[in-house]
């Protein structure tokens, strides 16, 4: 399969193949960071949606969803919504987001379903807002001492 057609084919691509597609420490370390923090599992769904057709990878814990990845050749888009039940939380956070992703939350239009935010991940700075969004969507359990 070439790099034009792995997104849309019929067949579900490899994890590998979207990973090698990508090609970004950004990619892995965000995976990593929802294996290691939720225990998390990708999977993988293909999207009818013409803002965002093709194959995508989505992550859950439990019956919440905690991102979307978009991948596309070496980049991707990290969907992020933010409820209302976070969206104080959020607007507190904002300050220390970077510009881009300051502009991303007050530029989206809240809904009775929150905030979409659908994140160009293509520095570290931005993949640490993503982390934080993340953690306030869905704090991770905490360990018994």
């Amino acid at each position: 399969m070439t790099d034009s057609t792995l997104l849309t084919a019929p067949e579900t691509p490899a994890l590998e193949d979207i990973r090698a597609l990508v090609a970004l420490p950004l990619w892995d370390e965000l995976c990593g960071f929802l294996h290691t923090t939720w225990h998390a599992a990708p999977k993988l769904e293909f999207s009818k949606c013409s803002l965002a057709f093709g194959w995508n990878v989505k992550y859950r814990k439990g019956g919440r969803a905690l991102c979307t990845l978009y991948p596309a050749p070496g980049a991707f888009t990290c969907m992020v919504s933010i409820g209302q039940r976070e969206t104080s939380h959020a607007e507190l956070l904002l300050p220390r987001c970077t510009p881009y992703v300051q502009a991303l939350y007050t530029s989206s239009r809240p809904s009775r379903m929150g905030r979409w935010l659908m994140i160009g991940v293509t520095s570290a700075a931005i993949l640490e807002d993503v982390k934080q969004l993340l953690l306030l969507r869905c704090p991770p359990a905490r360990k018994q001492p």
